[in-house]
């Protein structure tokens, strides 16, 4: 077993990887259901694949575990599933000092975040991601929340969970597509500042996706680690050190606002191509070199991820992109940070891009 702390004083925590955890996890989760119990929210996919493995490990240590399981898709991420869940979760009878442990990918790790952090004014929750994208980005670092019509993720709280539980065998139920979407987000830290590691991706990103159990291990463990720094080191975007996660997110969430939230880009897919836009952009703008764009597209392609709107399905003009933009959360005093390059690993925060230039260059990207 790895474990990786995110230290944030009180609200420290680890995050614990081990091959076979799931199967374990009544013994490594015991302290964290006071009452002897747990609510388990998950979606009727994860359900399928290990909801009865996770309730059989807890049983096995005395604790009961009370399934709550939702729709699957991003579309659940939404104020209606948010009251039934609630709702819910009043009705299994949660107090303010039980853990309701998360089952699944982003959506339902964002979804039961949010609702621990409103419910009776905040109760406690444990990750168990079972995607790549959930276990090396979205179940560390406390970002919850719902989308709304306007936009992704635009209303939730910062909201710690208690524990993170790994187990990468998870990765073994998951189709190539979703592998290769969270696979964008490991190449992600590569590309924010550890060019090393983005050359391992360069050699090892395939061989993860295939089903390398010592390349995933390595990945989630090196994501994570980085995550957890970054985290520590500004945990609410303060600083601007945390926004630097937010690379290929700027234009990865127009991509996804253009294609509806829906199955025809996930979100993996609309970071991936965001990145590939960033640095083509950062080279336009002549910040970086058009070698280092197209070593990056490049590599992101070869493991069969989007780089251009045409392989995203995006046929919307520039201005409509940049429209969808402007929802952005992190939109200040009416600019819009953007997460740009000098090169590999060498990423940075924009504060005073050009929206028009924006436009004019997705223009030139259709």
């Amino acid at each position: 077993m790895t474990i990786i702390p995110v230290s944030l004083g009180a609200r420290s925590y680890d995050v614990a990887i081990e091959a076979g955890g799931l199967r374990r996890a009544g013994e490594r989760l015991a302290g964290y259901a006071p009452r002897g119990r747990f609510a388990i929210v998950t979606d009727s996919h994860v359900a399928d694949a290990h909801l009865a493995t996770l309730t059989a490990s807890l049983s096995k240590a005395g604790i009961a575990g009370e399934p709550i399981v939702l729709p699957a898709g991003e579309a659940t991420k939404s104020w209606a599933q948010l009251e039934a869940l609630t709702d819910r979760l009043i009705e299994h009878g949660i107090e303010r000092s039980d853990n309701v442990i998360a089952l699944g990918g982003g959506v339902t790790g964002d979804l039961v975040g949010f609702a621990c952090a409103i419910l009776k004014r905040g109760c406690g929750f444990v990750q168990v991601p079972t995607t790549l994208l959930a276990q090396v980005d979205s179940s560390v670092g406390g970002k919850t929340a719902i989308n709304s019509r306007a936009g992704k993720n635009l209303i939730g709280a910062f909201h710690q969970p208690a524990h993170v539980l790994i187990d990468p065998d998870t990765l073994d139920t998951l189709p190539e597509r979703q592998l290769a979407a969270g696979y964008a987000e490991v190449a992600k830290y590569g590309l924010i500042d550890d060019p090393a590691f983005f050359a391992w991706c360069e050699e090892n990103g395939a061989k993860l996706i295939a089903g390398d159990a010592t390349a995933r291990t390595h990945a989630i463990a090196t994501s994570v680690a980085a995550k957890a720094r970054i985290v520590a080191e500004d945990e609410r975007e303060t600083t601007g050190r945390r926004a630097l996660l937010n690379l290929g997110h700027t234009f990865g969430h127009a991509l996804e606002a253009e294609t509806g939230f829906s199955a025809r880009l996930l979100h993996g897919e609309g970071v991936a191509c965001g990145m590939a836009l960033a640095f083509r952009f950062s080279a336009h703008q002549g910040l970086c070199s058009a070698d280092d764009a197209d070593r990056v597209a490049r590599h992101l392609a070869a493991v069969g991820l989007p780089t251009t709107l045409a392989a995203a399905g995006v046929a919307a003009d520039g201005s409509t992109l940049v429209a969808h933009m402007l929802h952005d959360k992190k939109m200040a005093g009416g600019r819009l940070p953007f997460l740009l390059a000098r090169g590999i690993g060498e990423t940075f925060v924009a504060k005073d891009v050009d929206l028009g230039a924006v436009a004019s260059f997705l223009d030139g990207e259709r």
